[in-house]
């Protein structure tokens, strides 16, 4: 079977069923989704935490609306055919809004949409502070959001984050929840060594995620190690903005300091280099093709 004939959504869903611990690295723009997907990527994770910081300038406790996630997730539909993942934090709300968020994303192209168990406003995983609601809540969010899909391969990704206050039996054991009410994938957030996450993958039914943070709480496995205990994916939500963030911080201390990009000037993308990446070619194209066209008809 040609799997770019499927629906992104039955892409992504095999690709969690292989349990070959994909790597969905993580975007916060269209721009860097492009890259992502220029490398051969096959699903990308649309980053509530990356949004916030690259777009907003804040930091992930939260602060991102649903418009906006909106808003980026149809951008990077629109510029990459791969599936999409989108961090949906909270589902913002109760059960009722979780509903809602379900259907603004798929239609704005998600494949595949995640929801945590964090009190709103949530903040990231690997920060201290961090406050779960009750189970069974969070077992009805899963379910509404599962009645307000419209198609069924669309994956519904179980986020908890009690391994930090409850500990990792009450994780495991709400994750054993979280299944039955209908979540697709489980992702049992910071977990603290190998043997934790060893549990995580024999102990739970559904495809699960872990979730590669540099300089987090997890320890930083292989993909080969993550494939070998059986998860289905592994984000690696925020590199591609910690690599970026690195880079302009370099390179804007060697201008100020040299009024000039000379010393830097390997660690920028050509001209040519980010025309190709934007896709001006087809653009190009486009605009040729349509003057053509006004051009016969006078």
């Amino acid at each position: 079977m040609n799997s770019t004939a499927e629906r992104p959504t039955t892409r992504l869903k095999r690709r969690f069923a292989a349990r070959s611990a994909a790597i969905l690295p993580g975007t916060p723009n269209a721009l860097f989704a492009r890259v992502i997907a220029a490398h051969g990527f096959e699903a990308v994770y649309v980053t509530g935490a990356g949004i916030a910081n690259m777009s907003l300038g804040v930091p992930d406790i939260g602060l991102v609306t649903l418009t906006e996630l909106v808003d980026h997730v149809a951008a990077i539909a629109d510029a990459v055919g791969i599936p999409i993942l989108a961090d949906a934090d909270t589902g913002f709300g109760n059960p009722i809004n979780t509903a809602r968020t379900v259907r603004l994303l798929e239609r704005a192209g998600a494949a595949g949409i995640q929801i945590e168990d964090q009190v709103f406003p949530k903040k990231c995983g690997h920060f201290a502070g961090k406050h779960v609601i009750p189970a069974g809540e969070m077992a009805q969010k899963i379910k509404a959001a599962v009645d307000a899909r419209h198609d069924g391969d669309l994956q519904i990704v179980a986020r908890t984050d009690a391994r930090a206050i409850e500990g990792l039996e009450s994780a495991i054991a709400r994750a054993h929840a979280y299944v039955e009410a209908g979540a697709d994938v489980i992702f049992v957030e910071a977990p603290l060594d190998a043997a934790e996450m060893q549990r995580i993958a024999r102990e739970i039914a559904v495809p699960q995620i872990a979730n590669m943070v540099f300089g987090g709480l997890t320890p930083p496995l292989r993909q080969t190690e993550l494939a070998a205990l059986g998860f289905g994916g592994v984000l690696y939500a925020n590199a591609a903005l910690q690599a970026a963030l690195k880079a302009v911080s370099d390179v804007m201390q060697a201008l100020r300091r040299d009024g000039s990009l000379d010393t830097v000037a390997h660690q920028l993308a050509g001209f040519e280099e980010r025309q190709r990446m934007v896709g001006k070619v087809h653009y190009d194209e486009l605009e040729q093709r349509y003057q053509s066209a006004g051009q016969d008809a006078s």
